[in-house]
């Protein structure tokens, strides 16, 4: 018989430190390169290979395991059923802040999944192809609020989502272009029933718009949170913002092509206007409160690596 510790606080969440995390991935092989963690790792984040082996490797084989007894559960109700396995992709929500480094997450998860037998084929979809395009945004009146979860076409994105779940063989995505900071038109990200579709975006864990509305999350099969503290992700999103200056910024064709000749002083000044009058408040009324909805918690320290894990009790 198991004994609560009248002393500790109830909680839905197994919290594991980084260093049992880490022992979790004692027997199991490296399987990416350092050329490949560098081609994956996002401008500004610390990605290296320790980090790979020893947080985002086992999250991996986890997810990888959930996606596996999901499948094989999938099939033993359709033998219940009497029908054919109709058994449909495996859905894994990403979401956190603004440079809080989820995307590179996402792009890292998918390739550590495929290298799983169970999970050989996985595609991504990012959420800022369901941003509506800027002309919309111009017409309501929310270039502004580009980010919060009015500015997305929240609509199409279930319906995306409702097509992968309901086992479509091919289902079509809008394709967003960072260069040019909008939809492309005629462009879209196919995904044609793979093992497993990661959805990575700001507000994917948002609850429903209205009671009786389906929420994103409604149609996951697993759901991440990165965590941070507000500071360090201004920090980041700063370091970010400058990088790009000397990068992508640089290129005539960026939409932001107009901040590539900033001092560094004048490109702290802007980043720091962007994050006080957009993204804090955007992270602060919207995404932190989503986290508690999240499976599993992914807890950054200021150097961007995983201090600890949270993941929920079943």
């Amino acid at each position: 018989m198991t004994t609560v510790d009248p002393t500790q606080p109830l909680s839905p969440y197994r919290e594991i430190g980084r260093a049992e995390w880490a022992r979790l991935a004692a027997d199991l092989d490296q399987p990416l390169s350092e050329t490949e963690v560098v081609e994956i790792r996002g401008i500004g984040d610390r990605l290296s290979l320790d980090e790979v082996r020893e947080v985002y490797l086992p999250l991996s084989r986890l997810l990888s395991l959930y996606a596996t007894s999901t499948k094989r559960l999938g099939a033993a109700t359709s033998s219940f059923l009497q029908e054919e396995d109709s058994t449909t992709p495996f859905v894994v929500g990403v979401a956190g802040s603004v440079a809080v480094g989820k995307s590179t997450i996402a792009r890292l998860l998918r390739e550590l999944m495929s290298r799983w037998p169970g999970t050989p084929r996985v595609e991504l979809v990012t959420t800022d192809g369901f941003l509506y395009p800027n002309a919309e945004l111009e017409r309501r009146g929310l270039m502004e609020r580009k980010g919060f979860p009015e500015s997305y076409d929240r609509r199409a994105l279930i319906e995306f989502l409702t097509e992968v779940k309901s086992g479509a063989a091919e289902v079509r995505a809008p394709f967003y272009s960072h260069m040019r900071y909008d939809i492309v038109p005629d462009a879209h990200v196919v995904v044609r029933r793979p093992d497993v579709v990661i959805v990575e975006g700001l507000n994917v864990l948002q609850p429903p718009a209205a009671p009786n509305d389906v929420a994103v999350s409604d149609l996951f099969d697993f759901s991440i949170f990165v965590d941070a503290d507000t500071d360090h992700i201004a920090n980041w999103y700063v370091e970010r913002f400058l990088a790009l200056r000397e990068g992508a910024f640089s290129n005539p064709s960026s939409y932001f092509n107009v901040f590539a000749h900033l001092t560094d002083e004048e490109a702290i000044t802007t980043a720091l206007g962007y994050w006080n009058e957009i993204n804090m408040p955007n992270l602060i009324e919207n995404v932190m409160p989503t986290k508690h909805r999240a499976r599993l918690v992914l807890n950054k320290g200021a150097d961007h690596s995983v201090e600890s894990v949270l993941l929920r009790k079943l």
